[in-house]
């Protein structure tokens, strides 16, 4: 490492490079070529250390989880907290939003298994999203929300003239409707998600519980999937749609601003995997470059922001 760092590395120019292009190399070779190679491996360096630091951390952490069998959200006791809220029969009005665009393997699955939630069908509106450019498929999907609605689901098919923000732009909107208002948590499924038909007897407990609690979030089988408090994504300063992480966006951005959040890992969403190549891609690269992003566009922000006290 250390003749790597300070030892001048041979970089010799080809032979038959003219005399006046080996003049500018020899000129800027040691001068400025040099120092930035050093530069280059020590910053490299620094950076693998970092990432092996942060792997060890990891490790310890989920150990320690391990053996000593603690989790923040097994302090409540979800059975109790279900027994209180039928006794109650004060079920909260949920909104459950689908976010779609031309999903045609999946449309059918999510849509049926979130129409499908055990819930009281008075007590939650299914927000289906679609942001589809495919006319033809945009008619599949609204027949398949009528459906439902002919079944007594309250679902409500919304589409956009533009797609302004993207994902963001719709769940933004879609917050907005005047039927919304009633509404008190919001549940977020992309359209490859099905969730069990106890997904929200096994989430909103928790929000109902401690009003400190901005979201609850569950395990999908290739990430997370949660219930947000709708007063905590206002308080946040609703969605963005400045980085291609709106959710992660959002959850930094409510943290910020006091608000609690709890991880579920027994409660699990079922996903579909992407089913195309391409589509895989482009899942990766947002997953891989969007917190970079973000953290760029948030390092201000959350160095200045205060400390919210409980």
């Amino acid at each position: 490492m250390r003749n790597l760092f300070f030892e001048e590395p041979d970089v010799g120019v080809p032979e038959y490079a003219s005399s006046s292009q080996h003049y500018v190399w020899l000129s800027i070779r040691t001068p400025v070529i040099i120092p930035l190679l050093k530069l280059a491996v020590i910053l490299c360096s620094i950076m693998s250390i970092m990432l092996f630091i942060e792997r060890v951390g990891m490790t310890a952490v989920i150990l320690i989880v391990k053996v000593l069998r603690k989790k923040k959200y097994t302090k409540y006791n979800l059975d109790a907290m279900k027994r209180s809220l039928e006794r109650s029969k004060r079920y909260p009005m949920v909104l459950i939003q689908i976010p779609m665009y031309n999903e045609k393997e999946v449309y059918k699955l999510s849509i049926g298994a979130v129409c499908g939630l055990s819930w009281p069908a008075d007590r939650f509106i299914v927000q289906v999203l679609d942001d589809s450019t495919n006319e033809v498929l945009r008619e599949l999907v609204e027949i398949e929300c009528k459906k439902w609605i002919q079944k007594g689901i309250h679902v409500k098919y919304e589409t956009r003239r533009s797609r302004n923000g993207y994902k963001a732009g719709a769940l933004k909107e879609g917050l907005e409707k005047k039927y919304v208002e009633n509404c008190e948590f919001v549940a977020i499924f992309d359209a490859d998600f099905q969730p069990d038909e106890d997904f929200l007897w096994n989430t909103i407990p928790y929000l109902l519980e401690n009003s400190k609690l901005g979201l609850v979030q569950a395990r999908w089988e290739f990430g997370t999937a949660g219930v947000w408090r709708i007063q905590a994504i206002i308080d946040a300063g609703g969605w963005k749609d400045r980085t291609t992480v709106e959710d992660m966006d959002l959850a930094v951005r409510a943290s910020l601003k006091g608000w609690e959040f709890i991880f579920v890992g027994d409660v699990k969403v079922k996903n579909e995997l992407p089913s195309t190549f391409k589509a895989y891609r482009y899942q990766q690269h947002r997953w891989s470059c969007g917190p970079a992003n973000l953290f760029k566009k948030m390092t201000k922000e959350i160095l200045l922001c205060k400390v919210h006290k409980g």
